[in-house]
């Protein structure tokens, strides 16, 4: 059993208050649940109204299919419209 973690800083552009920001990443994090089945948290940037941070968690039987996951996370979020990806780092445990 591999566990995959995802952090991965965005910036919401479009975003010109708390409210919007939490609605644009209400949509995001169910839309990841649903496709991808993997664990979601915002840690950090919650006073920030157009930067946020998730950690994203998944677990496969191998590091191949926990990798796959992961990045097609990064590759969805980066083709999702009204969020950009600052930064992201991986680790498998």
């Amino acid at each position: 059993m591999t566990v995959g973690i995802l952090r991965i800083s965005l910036f919401i552009p479009e975003s010109n208050s708390l409210k919007e920001k939490r609605r644009v990443l209400h949509s995001l994090k169910a839309r990841l649940r649903n496709n991808f089945n993997v664990g979601l948290a915002q840690i950090d940037g919650e006073d920030k109204w157009q930067k946020a941070t998730l950690a994203v968690v998944g677990v496969e039987r191998s590091g191949n299919n926990v990798n796959s996951v992961l990045s097609n996370v990064v590759n969805f979020i980066g083709n999702y419209n009204g969020v950009n990806i600052i930064d992201y780092e991986m680790e498998l445990i």
